[in-house]
This record gives structure tokens, C-alpha cells and sequence, in this order.
């Protein structure tokens, strides 16, 4: 006999509204490459031409892709941030404001982990400094929703970091969009998007040129940052959102449908993964799937995404936690009855989410940790944006004591010239005590 989620499965590909289910040995390997490359194409000449004509010719593409209309200006002065603010109902502005609260206060937590340092050396001290960029560039989406949460996110981290100068850049803004861009602090804002927004951004366009920029987008955004990052540092070339749920027999079905499909609103190319332990709950999530997105508003974008996601029935929570780490998940959540020991063994994903209580969209809506993460497998080698995107660390050395350092120098003649350099031997002979 047929389960409910099989004989739903059988179903022409229009009417699938469940995630698929597949062998370990199935899974897809499509997320290798961050930067499309029409978009690189097509990015690339819009670089290269605000670079050569400046503010004229970033205002006529911002006007040609529907940023703004003719005789707009391209930027939003302090006073209108303010303005936007202060037109919003009350408990939006409380909710911004308590939203930053917590994000800056994570980020501040950050910033003081990391201290300057001092430790001892032959005949002297050497240690590092540590001190942000001068300019931060903080790029919000503005497609399909408005985000705010995201100009809150990225401008909050430059300020807790001690950047002096932050701008934000986001196309079409809404109010609440400008007023978390003041709530954040900003210096000013871009009303423009894509590769126009990112050029301007990196070559001090209307705003100071930005030493960093960070912040998702769509994949013109992610060509231009490619095109940038040199010039400037870039926080990632961000892909789809993606978020994948490790559970078993104890997890909420309901809860874990509704986690998914929190993901696969955001995108048709987002990726929700469903990696479990039962057969049973597998099934189950799939009906509670099918059923929530028959009434959820976003239903057209978010049943695209669930045929793109997929779900793999595991024989151990340890073969579960493999899969999981070979994907490298965006967000990745934790729904065992031993969660914390499960969350523990994992290695590979941008952001944990550990127990049923830890939704994932609590992490998007500020909770504290940052929403900006890796995607497409990158959580291998790093992490989620952060207040150390925006800091430098500075290493010193101070030699006082020349008999003291004379080892040192010794040693630096003689690699030197085992490397073939004689100028750099006789430069360090030149510090040997007479």
C-alpha cells in the first residue's frame, strides 16, 4: 500500500505540493557556483560604466532598471531616515528599536572578545591592534518583500564594530525600511539596487568609498561584489536561502513544516532540506507541508521552492548529521530528542539552531546572531557576517634590546640567504651588535 505522501508524489509535477523524498546517494551537488554568469555578464558592463561616468550614469541605470524615476535623486539624506521614522506607527518604531537592541548588543558582545594583545619577543615586544574600517557599505534586498530586518542586521554590526561612516543601499525603499536605517545609525542611503547600487558603494559614489561591503542580494548583486571585492573587502557571494532540519520521532511535524516553509517563502530558488531518522515523520511533514501551503499567502513563490527541496530517510542520527555537513547549510536546525549532543557533533552550516524552541526565524527577526549566512556549501570555510567582517587586525613589533635580539637576527641573515635574497641578509646584519 501507498502512503499518503507517496500517492502525492505519483501526482503530475503541478500539483506536488511535498518535499521529495530521496536516497543519500541522490542528493543534488548543483551549488558550486555562487556568481551566474549572465549576471556577471551583464553586471560587469554596468561596473565599468559608473566607474567611468560616475553619479550621471549610475543615476540613468538606477532610472533604466526601475530603482527611480526621472528627475529622483539616488540618495536619501539623514533628516529624510529621520522622517520615515517618525511617520510609522508607534509599536513599529518599538519593535525596530527593540530589534537593534538585541542585534547590537550581540555584535558589542563580539567586539569585546577580540582585544589588543602584547607578548614578548627577543629583545622586545610584538602584538596586534585591533580597529574597524573607516567605511562600511550595507546592501538590503528589495525585490518581492521589504526588509528592514536586513538593513538592521548589516548597519548595526558596522556600528558595534566602531565603523565611523555606514551607508545603506537598497532599491525602491519603504518607510520602515528608511526608518530602520535610521534606527541603525546610518549616515545616509542609497535608493538604488543591484550592480548600480554596489558601484557606487565601492567607488565613494554620493557616499564615502566603503572598505567593506556586506549584505544579501540578488544574483546581479552577488556578480557585482565579485567584480568589487579587490578594491574593497566583501563580506560572501551569497546564493538562495536554505535551510535544512535534522529531526526524529519526538519533533513537532507541524513546527518543522512551518520552519520550511519559512525558507521557501523567500525565494523559488530557496531550498528547504528535511534530513530525518523516521519514515513516519518524514511522511508527516510532508501532509502538514501540503496543508499549510494551501492557505498561505506566499503559496506561489513558496511551492516553487518545496519542488527544489527534498528529504532524505536516515538509519542513525550520525548518518543524518554526515549528510548535513556535506550540504553545509545556510540555517540549519536541531529538532532531536537530544539536541544539544546532536548540535554538538555537527561542523558544517552558517546558523545553528538548536531545539524546537530555537526557530530559525528568530534568528532572522534579530534574536541576536547575524541573518546575513553562508550558502551553497561555502559554510565550510566560513561564517555568517559579523562585527569581525568590519575589523583590522594590525600586528607591531618594538626591538629595544639589540645582544638580547641578537638570535633573531641571526637566524633572519641566515633564511635569507637560503632563499637567495642577500639585500634582506645584509639589512638584518646591519642590526647585529658591533
Amino acid at each position: 500500500s501507498y502512503s499518503f505522501c507517496t500517492l502525492l508524489l505519483l501526482l503530475p509535477s503541478t500539483y506536488i505540493m511535498t518535499l521529495r523524498i530521496i536516497a543519500p546517494s541522490e542528493i543534488p551537488r548543483d551549488c558550486s557556483e555562487p556568481v551566474d554568469a549572465k549576471a556577471l555578464e551583464q553586471a560587469t558592463v554596468i561596473v565599468n560604466e559608473i566607474k567611468e561616468g560616475g553619479e550621471e550614469v549610475a543615476k540613468k541605470w538606477a532610472i533604466k532598471l526601475g530603482d527611480i524615476k526621472e528627475g529622483d535623486e539616488i540618495w536619501v539624506p539623514k533628516d529624510k531616515l529621520k522622517e520615515a521614522y517618525d511617520s510609522l506607527e508607534e509599536s513599529v518604531k518599538d519593535v525596530l528599536m527593540r530589534t537593534k537592541d538585541r542585534i547590537f548588543s550581540f555584535a558589542k558582545s563580539q567586539r569585546d572578545s577580540l582585544t589588543d594583545m602584547t607578548t614578548s619577543i627577543p629583545g622586545g615586544q610584538a602584538g596586534h591592534r585591533v580597529a574597524p574600517v573607516k567605511a562600511a557599505g550595507c546592501y538590503a534586498p528589495g525585490g518581492r518583500y521589504p526588509l528592514p530586518s536586513s538593513v538592521l542586521m548589516t548597519a548595526c554590526t558596522a556600528r558595534a564594530a566602531g565603523v565611523p561612516n555606514v551607508w545603506v543601499a537598497s532599491p525602491r525603499p519603504a518607510a520602515v525600511t528608511l526608518a530602520a536605517a535610521f534606527v541603525a545609525g546610518c549616515d545616509g542611503f542609497l535608493q538604488i539596487g543591484g550592480a548600480q547600487a554596489i558601484t557606487c558603494l565601492s567607488e565613494g559614489i554620493i557616499c564615502p568609498p566603503s572598505d567593506v561591503i556586506v549584505g544579501p542580494g540578488n544574483k546581479w548583486v552577488t556578480a557585482a561584489k565579485s567584480l568589487v571585492q579587490g578594491k574593497c573587502s566583501i563580506d560572501m557571494l551569497a546564493g538562495p536561502s536554505e535551510v535544512l532540519v535534522i529531526c526524529d520521532e519526538t519533533c513537532s511535524p507541524k513546527a518543522v513544516a512551518a520552519d520550511l516553509l519559512a525558507q521557501a517563502e523567500h525565494d523559488v530558488e530557496s531550498r528547504p532540506i528535511l534530513v530525518t531518522t523516521s519514515a513516519d515523520i518524514a511522511d508527516q511533514v510532508n501532509v502538514e507541508l501540503s496543508k499549510q501551503l494551501e492557505v498561505l499567502p506566499t503559496k506561489e513563490t513558496a511551492s516553487e521552492a518545496v519542488k527544489k527541496g527534498f528529504c532524505v530517510v536516515t538509519r542513525t542520527i550520525d548518518e543524518a548529521i554526515a549528510i548535513s555537513d556535506s550540504i553545509g547549510p545556510e540555517h540549519l536546525e536541531i529538532q532531536t530528542a537530544d539536541c544539544e549532543a546532536v548540535a554538538k557533533k555537527c561542523d558544517c552550516y552558517g546558523g545553528l539552531f538548536v531545539g524546537t524552541h530555537a526557530a530559525e526565524v528568530l534568528g532572522d527577526y534579530g534574536a541576536g546572531p547575524n541573518h546575513v549566512l553562508p550558502t551553497g556549501g561555502t559554510a565550510r570555510y566560513t561564517g555568517g557576517l559579523s562585527v569581525f567582517n568590519f575589523l583590522r587586525i594590525r600586528t607591531w613589533m618594538n626591538i629595544t634590546d639589540s645582544q638580547q635580539s641578537k638570535g633573531l637576527v641571526q637566524d633572519a641573515v641566515q633564511m635569507a640567504r637560503l632563499e637567495g635574497l642577500e639585500g634582506h641578509a645584509r639589512a638584518a646584519e646591519a642590526r647585529l651588535p658591533q
